[in-house]
């Protein structure tokens, strides 16, 4: 690393602080980035200073073969498109080898979901506090609404707005699915399991008739009907109860604990596309993890050059 290279440098990061008021753990970043890039074109027999694209676009090859996160490699990408522009504005070079690079794409962090043995033990819990309450007291009919919610929302996958507002009509007669009205109006089946039909008719039994509501879960809220608020909150009383860490749930994680287990269990895209209610099978894709896993056991068990052949040798 050269003189001319550390003048400079220190020139940029004077900039950044002077001009940009710049903080101080930023200034530290950039000057490892910086020092990164150089000790990397100082191995490559380069000079920092008169680099090119093919010299950054070989370091940022160095940083994907070295694991380095893709959010790490656009940020020393940022330090380095930085410090060529200010070269380029104090005339040192004549133009900014950076130009026309592309920051790593970085990959949309995955969903928090549950294992099927804690969606279990959640259920379980549910089912338990309704056997251990007194048959048509007001706590078992909170036991039991609690139960419903946790079973339907497992069994469905519903965004927690769809499924705190149903009407009390979803419990009527013995139906196999439920007719949902999500995001943008637009209408969707979704079928239940015989233990949510089970669930959803014990609850819509138990309901306080002395106060009829078209909601199927009602609640004294301005809606009418149980807020997502109130159903975060015994949600988090419920796992307590099972034994699992309440700050690892809601019930957007349940839903997508819907979604990756039934992907895990040989669903395809498509139809958890239709399930979930999404416009787009770009919205579903978030769950493509769950798919590459199952993939990549697939070809252990089946294919033949996944297989031991050391007996044949």
């Amino acid at each position: 690393m050269g003189a001319d290279w550390l003048r400079r440098m220190d020139a940029f990061l004077e900039m950044l602080s002077a001009e940009r008021n710049a903080a101080a753990n930023t200034l530290a970043a950039y000057r490892r980035d910086l020092e990164d890039f150089a000790a990397f074109a100082s191995a490559r027999d380069r000079s920092p200073e008169t680099a090119g694209q093919e010299d950054i676009a070989a370091f940022m090859a160095n940083l994907a073969a070295r694991s380095i996160a893709a959010s790490s490699s656009a940020r020393k990408l940022s330090a380095l498109r930085q410090f060529f522009r200010f070269l380029v504005e104090e005339g040192v070079r004549d133009s900014d080898p950076t130009s026309g690079l592309d920051s790593p794409k970085q990959r949309a962090p995955l969903p928090k979901t549950l294992s099927e043995t804690d969606v279990d033990r959640i259920l379980g819990a549910a089912a338990q506090e309704v056997k251990a309450s007194d048959p048509d007291t007001p706590a078992c009919r909170r036991a039991l609404r609690m139960h419903c919610l946790v079973e339907l929302l497992y069994a469905t996958g519903l965004r927690v707005s769809e499924l705190i507002s149903l009407p009390a009509s979803a419990a009527n007669g013995e139906r196999d699915m439920l007719n949902i009205r999500g995001k943008g109006g637009r209408e969707r089946m979704v079928p239940l399991s015989g233990a949510a039909k089970a669930v959803l008719s014990a609850h819509y039994a138990a309901r306080d008739r002395n106060r009829p509501s078209r909601w199927l879960f009602p609640a004294a809220s301005a809606a009418g009907h149980l807020t997502r608020q109130a159903f975060a909150r015994d949600l988090k009383d419920l796992c307590m109860a099972a034994g699992v860490d309440p700050s690892a749930v809601s019930p957007h994680v349940l839903r997508h604990a819907f979604a990756s287990h039934l992907l895990a269990h040989g669903a395809d895209l498509r139809a958890l596309q239709k399930l979930l209610g999404h416009a787009d099978i770009s919205t579903t894709q978030i769950y493509t993890h769950v798919l590459e896993e199952r993939l990549k056991q697939t070809v252990a068990a089946h294919h033949p050059l996944a297989k031991d052949r050391s007996r044949g040798r």
